[in-house]
């Protein structure tokens, strides 16, 4: 029922904050239901208004208000899922596992509407004599595809078989994620001596004390996981049986038994997916999905991965002779060993130490003299923080972006430190999507999981943790830089296997020169990092990459595996399947484990990865051959930047994104820069 005093609701109507900011500061939990209700009446409300019309299919009357549909509903959607992945509590645990099947079951009422379809395909039919401008043209194409795919052709009776796949699919990964953050918490390690985390840096363990002091265990020292297998401490605790349990810790999640074992969901909802995957017309999930990526089939993806996969396994062995060469006899070489003896290779082969780097990447200045100086020189943008602007989380910070010349790009807000309401892994999201067909203009976010130290006390990133950072900014300037009219694509709305590409290219600027002399100082002594230490990391740029490529490789292969079965086929045992699916593609290798094993596999199973976790790879030769039109250009400069933000950043999803490529890049883009940055060519 909604809500009767609606006129109380912050959601429904457009905020008034600069930039469309949502007023977080009105928001409170009993207002979500009652947008959600109202938000979905409204919608349906609008679409029934185009099909009913008794006159001939148009743009103006069709897609236009099609796209300007919806409004409400996405004004709490965003504003209640950003919620939902950064701030978790009992009450959005609950009114998500609610909303899920409500909102799959409304997008397939819009998606399956018959009329609402015919008048799409009548205009696509009648593209040619349309006279629309090629945005336009590219809206009716895309809605035609994707209404297609998504079943609006199909008979009434499939159409009902197609809404009960959807809604129990939405339920499904919704109870997958809870469990996994469930479970994700209680497995974090509690270690009672201090002694034990021999190794960490002062500002790591205090990180760890702020953790159990958090969930009331003053005195001790939690050690919380992260999404991936791997933890960033165990390339530097000394204490083996501490890095043992962190990992078995972070391999058990979802497979112990109890409330929130995941491996029952792993089956249904691959089984489900495989089963709604036949009556769409496929012969399974992952065929489904890549016909409206840029792979567009599974043996693409298969063609590329399998490619890859025999070379970064014989390069794992390699290193991991290594590293077993290093311990010796004294024992044998397992997967919580290899970060740590790692380390140790990397410092006797290129005195490199990546724990030392840790003083020079103080938090505030990598954000401010790395991140966004590095944008303010290729891009001419500048970032001015708005402390009279609340955000969602005390955490979070809100950073106002303008062009050099004082004109307006959006609203920044960054949410850097972990918690436990707090999902795993790092992120980027739209709160407001830009579009000129509504004046709307734009706020992003980036999520990471940086551990909190105790007040006072400097945050101090690990080299990931940079690299991460730059990685998610560069969502966050897709978001940002995005200027299309219409809402459907905004921002980052573009193929999954081409979003990451602008993500992964802004990466490169971690270690550019200027960029790095500018902020990696040390935290305490003011003075600048090692010109050394830039250099050794140069120079041992390929090291590890069997093992970085294994890992990743064998999550992307069992995410095909998972989504290559069909409805005839039955899995009984999610352990096994995982086996023989690595074992297949010769990724077996117990000392390095998947990046992430079926029950926490969050990307596949909740993040809407499922048959795509290729993309990160896929997209990465698309970055590789543009780092190498940087470099081949003069590297950092504003010509380049704008290039690069016209021809690419800023179309969105208003183009085929590969044809967007090729009018940046001269060409198509090309595998091997690719193969040598991960020591693959042969």
């Amino acid at each position: 029922m909604v809500e009767q005093n609606l006129e109380q609701n912050p959601f429904l109507a457009p905020s008034t904050l600069p930039y469309a900011l949502p007023p977080f500061a009105d928001i409170r939990d009993e207002h979500y239901r009652p947008a959600f209700e109202k938000g979905i009446e409204e919608h349906l409300a609008e679409i029934s208004n185009i099909t009913r019309r008794r006159d001939a299919p148009t743009f103006e009357n069709t897609m236009l208000p099609l796209e300007k549909s919806g409004q409400t509903l996405e004004r709490v959607a965003t504003v209640f899922f950003n919620k939902s992945s950064a701030d978790i509590s009992d009450f959005t645990n609950e009114l998500e596992e609610e909303m899920a099947p409500i909102l799959a079951a409304h997008s397939d009422a819009i998606r399956l509407d018959s009329a609402l379809y015919w008048r799409i395909k009548t205009l696509h039919d009648q593209l040619d004599q349309l006279g629309l401008d090629a945005e336009s043209r590219y809206l009716v194409e895309r809605y035609y595809t994707e209404f297609t795919l998504a079943g609006a052709a199909l008979d009434d009776d499939q159409k009902a078989a197609l809404r009960e796949y959807n809604q129990k699919l939405s339920t499904l990964t919704t109870r997958f994620e809870k469990n996994l953050l469930a479970d994700t918490n209680d497995l974090a390690v509690v270690i009672d001596d201090v002694a034990e985390l021999d190794g960490l840096g002062e500002g790591e363990i205090s990180a760890t004390a702020e953790a159990a002091r958090e969930r009331g265990l003053d005195g001790k020292y939690l050690v919380t996981l992260v999404l991936p297998t791997g933890h960033p401490y165990l390339d530097s605790l000394t204490n083996r049986d501490v890095r043992k349990r962190i990992m078995d810790a972070s391999r058990s999640r979802g497979s112990r038994g109890g409330e929130n074992d995941n491996r029952e969901l792993v089956l249904e909802i691959t089984r489900l997916r495989a089963e709604r995957a036949r009556l769409l017309g496929f012969e399974n999930h992952a065929a489904y999905v890549t016909a409206d990526e840029t792979a567009k089939t599974p043996a693409a993806v298969a063609s590329m991965l399998g490619r890859l996969a025999p070379i970064a396994a014989r390069n794992a062995r390699a290193e991991q002779a290594d590293l077993q060469a290093r311990i010796g006899d004294e024992f044998t070489l397992e997967s919580w060993d290899w970060a740590y003896y790692t380390e140790k290779v990397r410092q006797a082969k290129y005195d490199v130490d990546t724990a030392a780097m840790r003083p020079y990447f103080e938090a505030e200045r990598v954000m401010r003299d790395g991140v966004f100086f590095a944008a303010t020189r290729v891009y001419g943008v500048t970032f001015t923080e708005r402390t009279d602007l609340v955000a969602y989380h005390p955490d979070a910070r809100v950073f106002e972006v303008k062009n050099d010349d004082g004109s307006p790009v959006g609203l920044y807000v960054l949410d850097l430190y972990t918690r436990d309401s707090k999902r795993g892994g790092a992120w980027m999201n739209s709160l407001v999507s830009q579009n000129s067909l509504l004046d709307h203009p734009v706020v992003v976010t980036n999520n990471l999981n940086v551990p909190k130290p105790a007040a006072g006390m400097p945050t101090l990133l690990s080299y990931d943790e940079v690299n991460t950072f730059f990685h998610e900014f560069g969502h966050a300037l897709h978001g940002l830089f995005a200027r299309v009219t219409y809402p459907k694509f905004a921002g980052t709305n573009v193929y999954r296997d081409f979003v990451e590409f602008p993500s992964q290219v802004n990466e490169m600027w971690m270690l550019w020169p200027e960029i790095l002399a500018n902020y990696a100082v040390h935290f305490e002594t003011g003075e600048p990092m090692p010109q050394a230490f830039v250099d050794k990391i140069r120079a041992s740029s390929a090291f590890n990459e069997g093992f970085k490529t294994s890992e990743y490789l064998a999550a992307a292969l069992l995410d095909q595996a998972w989504h290559r079965i069909t409805a005839d086929d039955t899995v009984a045992d999610v352990a096994e399947f995982e086996a023989e699916a690595l074992a297949a593609v010769g990724l077996d290798n117990p000392a390095v484990p998947t990046r992430y094993s079926s029950t926490y596999f969050a990307h596949t199973f909740s993040g809407g990865y499922d048959a795509g976790y290729y993309s990160y790879i896929w997209s990465e030769v698309l970055d590789a051959d543009t780092v190498d039109w940087f470099t081949e250009n003069g590297g950092l400069s504003r010509a380049n930047g704008d290039r690069f933000r016209s021809l690419l950043l800023g179309v969105g999803g208003s183009k085929d994104p590969l044809e967007a490529y090729r009018e940046f890049r001269g060409r198509d883009a090309v595998i091997e820069p690719l193969l040598k940055r991960r020591g693959l060519a042969e």
